[in-house]
Formats: structure tokens, sequence, C-alpha cells
């Protein structure tokens, strides 16, 4: 348990979500006092906290939260266009880009004087970096290619400006491959753990893209100590493992544990998405100098805790 967050009021936007349901369950566990803000209620499991229900695209909405919450720390988790279902570009810029500067003004009014640590954790991702080439480093180029990444640079972008302009302790921490309980189930090992279940062929792509797998768990503990961390305004964190792995690796690590055969993978079968991202090491020394840690889970740990969350009983079928 991470200590440091007792009675401690913290927000997270997007706390029904993949990462967010982590977050919130990371402060449960420290016992912190969770506000759990969300859009829709019913998605909430076994979390702890005061709900909202709100809809994150309103600014009004969010800053009545702030004025009835008043929390000390923000995680904003809130995110639109991860899910290829949604490509409303109006949605993707009030929710990624605009909303985090709605944050910083809604924290800025309701601070905690008493509070010695950051105000406000921003999420935000890989795809920012777009198609930079070589070591991916905070202060080196950014150059994203998709609407999403677009966006959330450009939150990334008002989280600086914000805690700048307003005095705020805030920074922005970048995520790459985050896998495990609760991801949506069009993703990877979703994917994986159906197809080991019903015993099918798994069409799959050629996975010679190099990706920095992180476990969920893993992420949402390095989201909670980057919290408590001391850093200039506005700061960007590569919050991710230091180590990359191809995606047939990693489907081929997972195949081994869930019983898969080498018989039922189809590689090359699916065309690899021209928005795919496939990047160089990604430097992790700022994530290390501020909090000592890094996300250990190997990938093959990820995967058994994936499945002892999940309580599934695989049983393949050759």
């Amino acid at each position: 348990m991470i200590e440091g967050y007792s009675g401690v009021r913290a927000a997270v936007l997007g706390a029904s979500g993949f990462i967010g349901q982590w977050v919130a369950r990371k402060l449960n566990e420290a016992s912190a006092e969770v506000g759990l803000i969300v859009r829709d209620r019913s998605r909430l499991s076994d979390l702890k906290g005061q709900v909202f229900e709100i809809d994150l695209a309103h600014p009004d909405e969010v800053g009545k939260i702030f004025e009835l919450f008043r929390p000390a720390i923000t995680f904003n988790l809130a995110g639109y266009g991860v899910d290829p279902a949604e490509r409303d570009n109006n949605l993707s810029e009030k929710l990624n880009a605009q909303l985090p500067r709605v944050i910083c003004d809604a924290a800025a009014g309701w601070k905690d004087p008493q509070w010695p640590s950051q105000h406000i954790v921003q999420v935000g991702s890989a795809l920012e970096y777009g198609t930079v080439s070589g070591d991916l480093r905070e202060d080196g180029p950014v150059k994203p290619t998709t609407v999403y990444g677009q966006s959330k640079l450009r939150g990334t972008q008002n989280v600086t400006e914000g805690c700048r302009r307003l005095g705020l302790r805030g920074l922005t921490a970048r995520l790459f491959t985050v896998y495990g309980p609760g991801e949506h189930n069009t993703r990877l090992l979703p994917s994986l753990i159906r197809g080991a279940q019903s015993g099918q062929r798994l069409e799959l792509t050629a996975g010679t893209q190099q990706r920095d797998f992180a476990y969920v768990e893993d992420v949402a503990e390095g989201l909670l100590r980057l919290g408590l961390s001391a850093t200039a305004p506005g700061l960007v964190v590569n919050l991710a493992t230091g180590e990359l792995h191809s995606v047939r690796e990693f489907i081929e690590i997972a195949a081994s544990i869930l019983g898969i055969p080498g018989s039922k993978l189809r590689f090359g079968g699916l065309p690899t998405r021209a928005e795919e991202m496939q990047h160089d090491p990604v430097s992790v020394e700022t994530m290390k100098t501020i909090t000592g840690f890094v996300p250990p889970s190997s990938i093959k740990l990820g995967v058994e805790r994936t499945l002892a969350q999940l309580r599934v009983g695989v049983v393949p079928r050759i």
C-alpha cells in the first residue's frame, strides 16, 4: 500500500474506465477519501467513494463537482478516442484537449493549502509522439498523426500552461500499451482469452510492431506515486517499463499461458492498421528520478495476474 493518501480528498475523473478503476482502487487501498467522477455510475463495481455522475463535456458541471468535493489532488483519466468506435472529433477536442484546462481552472479555485504534493495528475498518451523516431524523451519532438494523439497533446500543453499560469503543481503522465483486467474486450489480451476458450483459429497481424507493455495495476501505482512527487509545474513524464517487445512476442507469451497451440495463431492474417504506433525505446529516466519506480511486472507475470483477477478457467481446445 502506498502511504501518503490517508484521509486525502482525491478526485478520479473517468473512474469507471479501464485505468481509472485501478487508480480509484489503489486510492481506496491507501485510505484516501475518493471522489468517483463518471458518466455512468452503473459501471462502477467494487469501488468506494462519493459518486458524481456528470457529462464531462460540460465545463460548468466540472466546476460544480470541484466546489462540492474540493479535492486536494485530481487524477484525470477521462478521454475519448481509444475505442475505435469513438470517432466524434468534437468530443475528442472537448474531452482530450479542453477538459484539462477546465480542470486546472477549477482546481486553482479550491486547492488545499495543506496538501504538499501534486494538484493534478493528467494522463497523456504515447500517440502524442506520433512519428518521432529514436528514443522517446519527454523533452524531445512530438509529431502526432491521429486525431486522438493531436487532441491529447493539446491537453498536455493545456495542463502545462494552466499549472504555470495558476500556480498549480501538476504533471502529465504519458502512458504506452497498458493491459490487464478491465480493458475493452476488443483489445489484444481479451481477444486471446476468448480464442483460448473457443478453440477457434485466431487471425492476427504480423505482430512486428514494437511496444512498451505495462500491466495496469503497476501503471495505477505509478500514477499514485507521481501524485506524491514534487516537480516543476507542468512536467511531462513517460510512465512505462522502458523495455520493448514485439506484439508477436506478447501474443506468444500469452498463448503459452492460455494453452493456445501455435497452429491456432495465424500471424499475418490481418493487415496492420495505418494508425498503429510502432516506436523506439521509451526513456523512463524522469520517472525513475522522481519516484524510483517503473512498472515491474513482466509480460508473463502480468498475463498471469490478469487471469487470476478475472478468474479465467481456460480449457484449450486443440
